[in-house]
Order: structure tokens, then C-alpha cells, then sequence
């Protein structure tokens, strides 16, 4: 992952949006530490080892564009690796270069189903990638 990079987690209430971001920000860590659910405080910070800083968000208790730039990710989008849980909440904000993940729960609600979506050519390559090392 690169700054810039920009991926979208939806899905409904208990998909799994929350562990598949930790999963990934802890892949990305130097080294292992607590990656806790951004609920309460809205957006956590780390800095990974490739060097972007990832930034992970929840915007579900959200309402407003404003409200969303005051927590300072629409510069982030540019400048660092960015995690955001309940995008709809974006709105005018949602950058067209991000990559959008949606996490559906399987009839047996123990597995998941990944719905991957983007615009971006830039993704071509990475998500062709991922899933030749599948």
C-alpha cells in the first residue's frame, strides 16, 4: 500500500469492516501493537512500515461533511494510506481514486463475501496482484 491509497469499507452492522481494517494495519505495522476500533474517537493513526502514515476512521456516528473535515481526512486521502469504515458518510468528500470493499455475511453467518469495486485503473495492477498470491 501507498500514500494516496484510499480503501472503502462498507457493509452492514457487524460485517467485519472493524477486523478487516485491524488485519490489515497490523500486516503493515513495524511491529505488533493494539489496534483498537475507531468508534469513539473517530480516527486512529499509525505509521507503517513502508513509511505513509495509515489513518483508520469510522465515520458511523457522523452526520456531516463538515464534521468529517474537521477530523482532517480529506488531506489525508492524499498524504497517507486510508482505512474509512461507513464511507456513505463521505458524501461529496469520497475520493474517485479509492478502492470500495463491501463485506456481505454468508447464509451461514460465519463467513464472509468481499464485493471489490473501483474506478481507478491504478488498482488494475494491485488487485490482479493479490489475487495471484491468493
Amino acid at each position: 500500500m501507498h500514500a494516496g491509497d484510499v480503501i472503502l469499507l462498507g457493509g452492514d452492522l457487524g460485517a467485519g469492516k472493524t477486523h478487516f481494517a485491524r488485519c490489515l494495519i497490523q500486516a503493515s505495522l513495524p511491529a505488533p501493537e493494539d489496534v483498537p476500533s475507531p468508534t469513539y474517537t473517530l480516527v486512529q493513526t499509525y505509521t507503517s512500515k513502508q513509511g505513509p502514515e495509515i489513518w483508520h476512521a469510522d465515520l458511523y456516528r457522523l452526520g456531516s461533511a463538515e464534521e468529517i473535515e474537521e477530523t482532517g481526512l480529506s488531506e489525508a486521502f492524499s498524504d497517507a494510506i486510508c482505512l474509512v469504515e461507513w464511507p456513505d458518510r463521505l458524501g461529496p468528500l469520497t475520493p474517485g481514486t479509492a478502492l470500495c470493499l463491501t463485506l456481505v455475511a454468508t447464509d451461514n453467518d460465519i463467513g464472509r463475501r468481499m464485493i471489490l469495486a473501483w474506478t481507478d485503473p491504478r488498482w488494475d495492477k494491485t488487485i490482479r496482484d493479490a489475487l495471484l498470491h491468493e
